[in-house]
This record gives C-alpha cells, sequence and structure tokens, in this order.
C-alpha cells in the first residue's frame, strides 16, 4: 500500500516538473504579436500636411480598427526624410514602429554620402502603399493660367521663375528636373524641410511653381486658392478630369508618378510583417478607403513585402540614374 502510494506521488511529482517545462519553454518562445498596451507608431519622416502624413493617417486608422490596437502618426521632418528614417532605423523590431516614405527614401540612397544607416539592411518592406501621380500648381494670383504658359515664361526669363519641392532628391524635385530637362527650361530650385512647408510658401505666391501630389493640391484647388496645370500621369485623373497630362499639354511620352510605402526596423518578426502587409492590402479595398483614394488621384496596388522590395531596389538604381545625370546634392 505504502509502495503505491510512493509511486503514485512520484508520478505526479514527474508530471508536475514535465509541465512547468513546457510552461517555461512557452515562456521563452512566445508567439509574436503586439502588445495592447502600447500604441503602433507610425514616423512620418515629413512635416505635417503633405501628402505622406495624409497616407499615414489613413492607414493607421484603419490598420488600428483591424488590429484591435492603438495607433498614432509622428511627423519628424528633417534632411529629405533621413532624421526620422534614422530613428526608425534604431526603434526595437518589436512591430510597434513602422516607417512610412516616399519616392525620396530611394533616392537618397545615392544623393546622401554618408546615410545614418543602410536602406536596403535597417528596414524591413511591409507592402507599397499607394501610387499617385503629381500635378504642376501655381498660386491663385498667378498670371499663369496653363503649362504652355510656365514654359514660355521659363523659356523667355531663364532662372527667373523659382521652385519648390520637399528637399534635394525629394519627389517634387525629381519630377520638376524631369521637366526642365524635357523642356529644355531653367527654373531656380528652392528646398524646403517638406512639400507642405513649400505649398505653405506657393500658397503666399513666395514660389511661382511647384509639383504637388493631388492628395495635396485637391483641396486647394477646390478652395481657389492654387491652379492646377497639368497631371503627370500618362492619362487623365478621374479626380481632375479637366486637367491635362503634361504629355498631352507639352511634352509628349511625359509621366512621373510618387509612391508611399510601409517598412518596419530590420528584424522584426516575420510573423508580424506578414499579417501587416495583409491588412493592408485589406483595408485599402474598404469602400470608404477606395473612396478616399479616388479623390486623392490615389491608387493600391496590392502587392506582398517581397514585391515592395523589388519594387523599392528598382527606385533606387532608376533614381540613382536621374540623380547623377542631374548633379543633385544634399541639402
Amino acid at each position: 500500500m505504502s509502495n503505491a502510494v510512493h509511486v503514485s506521488r512520484r508520478n505526479v511529482l514527474l508530471g508536475a516538473l514535465g509541465a512547468a517545462t513546457v510552461l517555461t519553454c512557452g515562456a521563452q518562445t512566445p508567439e509574436p504579436g503586439w502588445d495592447p498596451r502600447r500604441p503602433i507608431r507610425f514616423i512620418v519622416p515629413f512635416g505635417a500636411g503633405g501628402y505622406t502624413d495624409a497616407v499615414a493617417r489613413l492607414v493607421a486608422q484603419h490598420l488600428g480598427v483591424a488590429l484591435g490596437q492603438p495607433t498614432t502618426v509622428e511627423n519628424r521632418p528633417g534632411a529629405n526624410g533621413v532624421v526620422g528614417t534614422g530613428e526608425v532605423a534604431r526603434a526595437p523590431a518589436d512591430g510597434h514602429t513602422l516607417l512610412v516614405v516616399a519616392p525620396g527614401h530611394a533616392g537618397n540612397v545615392t544623393m546622401v554620402p554618408k546615410l545614418p544607416y543602410d536602406t536596403l539592411k535597417d528596414f524591413t518592406p511591409v507592402n507599397l502603399l499607394v501610387t499617385l501621380p503629381s500635378v504642376v500648381i501655381v498660386p491663385a494670383s498667378s498670371p499663369i493660367n496653363t503649362l504652355q504658359d510656365l514654359l514660355k515664361t521659363a523659356k523667355a526669363q531663364p532662372g527667373r521663375l523659382n521652385y519648390g519641392s520637399g528637399g534635394n532628391g525629394s519627389s517634387q524635385h525629381m519630377a520638376m528636373e524631369m521637366l526642365k530637362h524635357k523642356a529644355r527650361v531653367s527654373m531656380t530650385h528652392i528646398p524646403y524641410r517638406g512639400s507642405s512647408f513649400a505649398e505653405a510658401d506657393l500658397l503666399g505666391a513666395q514660389l511661382d511653381v511647384m509639383f504637388s501630389s493631388t492628395i495635396s493640391a485637391i483641396p486647394l484647388a477646390k478652395a481657389g486658392k492654387i491652379k492646377i496645370l497639368a497631371i503627370s500621369s500618362e492619362t487623365r485623373s478621374a479626380a481632375l478630369p479637366s486637367v491635362p497630362t503634361i504629355a498631352e499639354a507639352a511634352l509628349p511620352g511625359f509621366s512621373a508618378v510618387t509612391w508611399n510605402g510601409l517598412f518596419a526596423p530590420a528584424g522584426t518578426p516575420p510573423q508580424l510583417i506578414a499579417r501587416l502587409s495583409a491588412e493592408v492590402n485589406k483595408l485599402m479595398l474598404l469602400p470608404e478607403v477606395q473612396e478616399r483614394l479616388v479623390k486623392l488621384g490615389a491608387e493600391h496596388p496590392v502587392n506582398t513585402p517581397q514585391q515592395f522590395d523589388a519594387f523599392v531596389r528598382k527606385e533606387i538604381a532608376e533614381q540613382g540614374a536621374v540623380i547623377k545625370a542631374a548633379g543633385i546634392k544634399a541639402d
């Protein structure tokens, strides 16, 4: 009887030890996930009010609902996105810090001699959020009413017209350099710390012209604060049916679109990256989001992290060629 009791107690002890071991192992390798007590931070390396900021806030709002997580959008402008991007490169790779970038993210690889991060090694691609055309805008008070007017003025008075951008190598800068090259005109570039700052000066007629996103330009045009001369896409936009393309207005074959993408710090668990990308693809197809994108003239191409990675690598090569040819230097 005592032996039976002894054996039974030993089995119980061994069973308890085995259960504790299983629990301990489980605690050491938990399933990756988000801490519900901490928000997911979206870092925008540009000022508030620009198109990258608008896209980030749209995605953050709906992604937070899909994941059941609080989200915040934080603007960290400076050096054509380098300041905010560097902050994300140093952030913990736990899925709680994300980066929303514009084309300058790819251009900086060539333009900035000593980046404080490695663009390909220090970030993990998540999703290509949107692609959208740019528009050529002038102040509402400008005597320039068409793209032809702009080019005639620039040819007649080389260097007199000044144009703004979100910084050297930004999408606005690159698009205008392409326009200048194809039209064989000269205009003076004034770089800012973000496109929203340049737009503010254009509204005050301190700038003559600039490229802007449809996201920023459409509301300003409806309010009568600017005039939209042309759009950079190959075809006219449903959001701006009366605005001609640059190609049909003056420069056949011209096309230039901008984009926004989502990154996480390198080392972020693959399960989180896959979940984030899948949720972004879903939320971008929501009727209310699609309606918003149409109004802004933007599109979301459903894509995977791998496809976005290939896209970025191609952008780095193509933008690098333009930057070298135009001799564009960092601010």
